[in-house]
């Protein structure tokens, strides 16, 4: 089957219900979590794509059993310490930054030397962020000549505490230095610039020895050694960014409503709807409610009229930075000139996404004007595209992927957009979903 689509035609106005996939953040730390629990810990809804089967694969090497039937997976946790550290182990994050980075924190203390590869676009990302802080528990790693992968783990038996400031607003960062002090004896001080914090809500939910002040700028972590974690059992809600694809396309087609059931809404994910909400979309959550400390909802979208620009604050963009791309978009039809800026971490992402930002609204006909980390973008609500675009070579980045999908089909025009199989690391289904939609 070709690794591409073409995409001819305009999608007509709907009305739909819909569910995505399970929610890729929770997924891949409920995996970790579960792998360090005495007990049997059940999934359902486990996003199974490839970012997921990787973290179920890096935990099976280290000893521990899984299965999945019938929808469900079930870990057999061993307990804390219940790695079993064999020599020669590689571990393959493939994709996955979230599992990359986060494991690492779990493999301080490796009897033996670990390796850990990814593919092209991972072996590309910047890994010293989190060597440098586990370093200082007494860890070692040996990493590429660009501070990338592929790396070499040596744990120590003799970790200590740390204080660890976080200056970039990353929760992979934040997680890793977290499951580290897990290990730890003593008190690690963790102080974090405001990001995602679903590895706290777990480990709330987990009664593990963890607090939080909640600061204006920053969030003061503590926590110590961790002896035991009970088994948890988690039926995974809907992701956001899955959704926002859907958001977006119900916002750019006139006439249009969607009902996205049972997504997570975590304040720290949901920069999207409040930038939206600004430009004039029509957003409520309904039927909300917690689970295990996780806000969930229904996310009803109705297309709007008219599009507004937005000088986008900068304080949203820790809780948008996966749904930027798909951002662009809506600016692109708002009447005037939007401006995002502060998105350096954007090309901290499988590939540079400013730049690949910058480039679908250019083939578009969009204007544009970007330096190293903002964009000002000139809309155009009248856009109409005739000519032919193709899409490639943007390192299987399934978000830019998606993005020229929906693009394609809310502005027209004669796409070809390559490598459709990057939507197995997040999103397996979501050419299905379109097609649902557009029925």
């Amino acid at each position: 089957m070709p690794n591409s689509i073409t995409i001819k035609t305009k999608i007509r106005s709907f009305n739909k219900e819909i569910s995505v996939s399970g929610d890729k953040s929770l997924s891949i730390r409920w995996v970790l979590f579960a792998s360090l629990a005495r007990g049997v810990s059940k999934a359902r809804n486990l996003l199974m794509s490839e970012d997921v089967l990787a973290a179920i694969s890096a935990i099976k090497q280290l000893g521990i059993k899984t299965s999945t039937k019938n929808n469900e997976c079930k870990i057999y946790g061993k307990g804390i310490n219940g790695y079993k550290y064999k020599k020669n182990i590689i571990i393959n994050a493939q994709n996955s930054g979230t599992l990359g980075r986060l494991i690492l924190g779990l493999l301080i203390n490796t009897t033996h030397k670990i390796k850990l590869i990814g593919d092209k676009s991972l072996s590309k990302r910047d890994f010293k962020r989190i060597s440098n802080p586990l370093s200082k528990f007494g860890a070692k790693f040996k990493l590429s000549k660009n501070k990338s992968l592929p790396l070499s783990i040596y744990g120590s038996s003799n970790l200590k505490p740390i204080n660890y400031i976080e200056q970039k607003g990353s929760a992979q960062c934040k997680s890793s230095v977290i499951f580290g002090a897990m290990r730890t004896n003593g008190t690690t001080v963790i102080k974090a610039k405001k990001s995602r914090n679903h590895t706290e809500l777990l480990c709330r939910y987990l009664k593990i020895p963890l607090t939080i002040k909640n600061k204006k700028n920053h969030d003061e972590i503590k926590i110590n050694k961790v002896k035991i974690i009970k088994p948890i059992s988690y039926n995974i809600p809907g992701d956001i960014s899955s959704s926002a694809f859907f958001i977006v396309l119900t916002a750019l087609t006139g006439n249009s409503k969607i009902l996205i059931k049972n997504v997570n809404i975590n304040p720290s994910r949901t920069g999207i709807i409040t930038i939206l909400k600004k430009m004039g979309i029509t957003i409520n959550f309904k039927k909300q409610r917690v689970y295990k400390g996780e806000k969930i909802a229904d996310i009803y979208v109705k297309s709007p009229k008219k599009i507004k620009s937005i000088n986008c604050p900068t304080y949203l963009n820790s809780g948008a930075i996966d749904e930027f791309l798909i951002i662009f978009l809506v600016a692109a039809k708002a009447k005037g000139i939007s401006y995002f800026k502060d998105l350096a971490e954007l090309n901290q992402k499988e590939s540079p996404r400013l730049k690949w930002g910058e480039y679908i609204l250019n083939q578009m006909g969009i204007k544009t004007s970007t330096t190293k980390n903002s964009i000002k973008i000139y809309g155009n609500p009248e856009l109409k595209i005739e000519k032919k675009i193709i899409i490639k070579n943007f390192l299987k980045d399934h978000r830019v992927f998606m993005t020229s999908v929906i693009a394609a089909l809310s502005f027209g025009g004669n796409w070809k957009i390559y490598d459709k199989e990057s939507t197995r690391t997040s999103f397996p289904n979501f050419l299905k979903i379109i097609k649902k939609i557009q029925k």
